[in-house]
């Protein structure tokens, strides 16, 4: 009863995925603080420092915490008040060769910054994998639809067709940018390495004799063994908390680009024309049972917005480091991290599951298109009985005439729009009747539309997607199954 007792955020025990939650856990946190002092070690012995190859080996072998090394963890923290030493106590306690040389050299930032960096990078890759399923899910959607006309809107009011695959590709296009953004700040992100109390390197200047040579070798194998191309050239005690805000940055970005989509679902669904998947059993309203909430895009709206405005807080807490650190960061960063990416992380999860079961309706489309179609295909009337010899100006007065009593029927009356009953009937008009349902099919008005969704898919999609990283993780997406 106790986890019922208090409180728990619900991006973690809620929504997110296990893998994602799992990335921020204390027991990953731990265990790459753990990993980040054996590689200190092995670098500071391959360097010439007396490290026992036991305490090496003791601690290779304790990278994990039993829940027993927790409890201590815990106890030790609130005697001490300081987490790093807290741990580095436990480290010692099953790997009692190492005890006298864990974090030898080091300050606390070496374990909870560089760990960090760790977790950022691997989690802009499980990032970078679940979007590109989401781009494969909404690329199939738009192949599929490609050539279905659909009414178009400009300030939500009723504009020139497009089709249903078209409009995909205007979500798809901002998702590429999304990818394209967070592969580069994954590319970006260094390593903050070994370098001391106040980033001057001294304590590992003292340990090797005055060595500059050593100590630069110990930064770059450190970093090396962590699994990074380079560190960072110059730090305070801590990394430049500017490298959150440019992390963060991308996945702001991608949350403005969910919201639109979702956004668009959310009218579509009012308009009957497309709707987010329902379930049988799946409950609408606790009064009102004939309703279908689009209540997966209304989340995905709903979590965007919090996605967007974490980007701030990251710059808020840049903008206030006094000189090498200040501790005021902290806790900030240990509540804005994490959710930045677990809500990104749910999000794409959610817009994925929307994407596989997304439910056209190609009726009411049709039926929209219909009430509105006449009115838009007046001047191609007008144009047709210009080229039968008619006058334009003499044929503008006729269709404006027609057009408000049609406009009358649709608007005063309710009554469907029955323009092209008016024309039909019209003498002026008998030279093109044979004409009208051809100057009415709707595949005439959608311009280049489907051609623009097959090059984009080709020219643009494939390329972005072709990597081997990506494709390894579209092959292996299964459907995402959400747990509410």
């Amino acid at each position: 009863m106790d986890a019922f007792e208090t409180y728990q955020t619900p991006l973690s025990s809620r929504y997110a995925s296990k893998e994602m939650a799992h990335l921020f856990s204390p027991a990953k946190r731990f265990s790459t603080w753990r990993e980040l002092w054996l590689n200190l070690a092995i670098a500071e012995k391959e360097l010439g420092l007396p490290i026992p190859d036991e305490a090496i080996e003791q601690m290779r072998n304790n990278l994990q915490l039993t829940p027993e090394q927790f409890e201590i963890a815990a106890a030790e923290e609130k005697k001490r008040r300081h987490d790093v030493m807290a741990h580095v106590h436990t480290f010692g306690k099953v790997a009692p060769a190492a005890a006298g040389i864990i974090h030898l050299g080091a300050t606390s930032c070496y374990v909870t910054d560089n760990a960090d960096l760790i977790f950022l990078r691997e989690g802009l890759t499980i990032l970078i994998k679940s979007l590109s399923i989401l781009i494969s899910r909404l690329s199939a959607f738009a192949a599929e639809y490609k050539d279905l006309p659909t009414l178009g809107f400009t300030h939500f009011q009723p504009a020139q067709l497009t089709t249903v695959g078209k409009r995909a590709t205007l979500w798809i296009q901002e998702l590429l940018w999304d990818l394209r953004n967070l592969k580069r700040a994954r590319e970006d992100l260094g390593f903050r390495g070994v370098k001391g109390t106040t980033g001057t390197q001294a304590s590992f200047l003292t340990l090797f004799d005055g060595d500059h040579d050593k100590v630069e070798e110990l930064d770059r194998r450190v970093t090396k063994l962590s699994g990074f191309e380079y560190a960072y050239p110059v730090t305070s005690q801590t990394y430049s908390r500017k490298i959150d805000a440019d992390v963060l940055a991308p996945l702001a970005s991608l949350g403005a680009t969910a919201h639109k989509i979702a956004t668009d679902i959310r009218l579509l669904a009012n308009l009957k024309e497309i709707e987010e998947p329902f379930e049988s059993t799946q409950i609408g309203s606790s009064a009102m049972a004939y309703k279908r909430n689009p209540m997966r895009s209304e989340r995905v709206c709903s979590l965007a917005r919090h996605l967007m405005v974490l980007q701030q807080n990251a710059l808020m807490t840049s903008s206030v480091q006094w000189f090498e650190r200040t501790l005021d960061d902290s806790a900030n960063r240990r509540i804005t991290l994490p959710e930045a990416f677990l809500t990104a992380d749910i999000v794409l999860s959610t817009l994925q599951n929307i994407s596989e079961g997304l439910v056209v309706y190609p009726k009411v489309i049709a039926r929209r298109i219909n009430q509105e179609l006449p009115f838009m295909a007046t001047e191609n009337i007008i144009m047709a009985i210009v080229k039968k010899g008619g006058d334009r100006q003499e044929a503008h007065e006729k269709i404006r005439v027609l057009s408000h009593e049609a406009g009358y029927q649709v608007k005063q009356l309710g009554l469907e729009n029955d323009l092209l009953d008016r024309v039909r009937a019209d003498p002026y008009f008998e030279p093109i009747k044979g004409e009208l349902d051809a100057l009415l099919d709707p595949a005439s008005f959608i311009g280049r539309a489907p051609q623009q969704v097959e090059s984009f898919l080709k020219d643009w999609v494939e390329p972005a997607l072709k990597d081997e990283e990506l494709q390894k993780a579209i092959a292996a997406s299964q459907k995402v199954e959400l747990n509410v």
